[in-house]
């Protein structure tokens, strides 16, 4: 008997032992991949930080008039960090309305507005350069037709809802499907 429960445990603790690289097989292809954060040398990997998470994601920059969203952003990702909802700002200088240099950006976002939420370098979020998660994304519902698209990804059933630019993160639609999704 005892036998059988060392076995049992070595096979439990050899489980536990897996890389992640066999985890990342699980992963979406489209989020496979590490991106860099915000004026910074840390990188978030896509698989660890969304699979199977519901999440909201944002194409975002810094000399936008749209760019006052960070603030409801920031209150949302407080609001329901706690009930598994992960927000993250994807730099983007698709529409050419994105600060000067990184630490421009950074600045704009974690001074001025506060972000405490993930927000990524830039990166492509249209065309054929688009980064594999936003070209998913356009797949599934719409590209972005301009910055602070937000995209409201229920992590259980893969469903995506998009809300365009002028779709303010905090009004009653947005929450809707962010509520929906958890």
């Amino acid at each position: 008997m005892n036998r059988v429960k060392v076995m049992i445990l070595g096979a439990l603790s050899c489980a536990a032992a897996i890389s992640p690289s066999v985890w990342a097989a699980e992963c979406p292809a489209y989020l496979q991949g590490e991106y860099r954060k915000l004026h910074a040398s840390e990188s978030a990997n896509l698989c660890e930080l969304l699979n199977g998470k519901s999440a909201l994601v944002i194409n975002t920059a810094s000399h936008c008039g749209f760019t006052p969203q960070f603030e409801a952003l920031e209150a949302v990702h407080q609001q329901y960090k706690d009930k598994g909802l992960v927000v993250v700002g994807f730099a983007s200088d698709a529409f050419k309305q994105a600060a000067k240099s990184e630490e421009e950006a950074a600045t704009i976002c974690y001074t001025n507005y506060g972000v405490t939420f993930t927000m990524l370098a830039p990166t492509e979020v249209t065309g054929d350069n688009a980064n594999a998660l936003f070209r998913w994304l356009a797949d599934e519902t719409e590209e972005p037709g301009w910055n602070f698209n937000k995209y409201v990804i229920n992590g259980k059933t893969g469903e995506v809802t998009h809300f365009g630019s002028s779709a303010k993160p905090d009004s009653d639609k947005v929450v809707q499907a962010i509520e929906a999704a958890l």
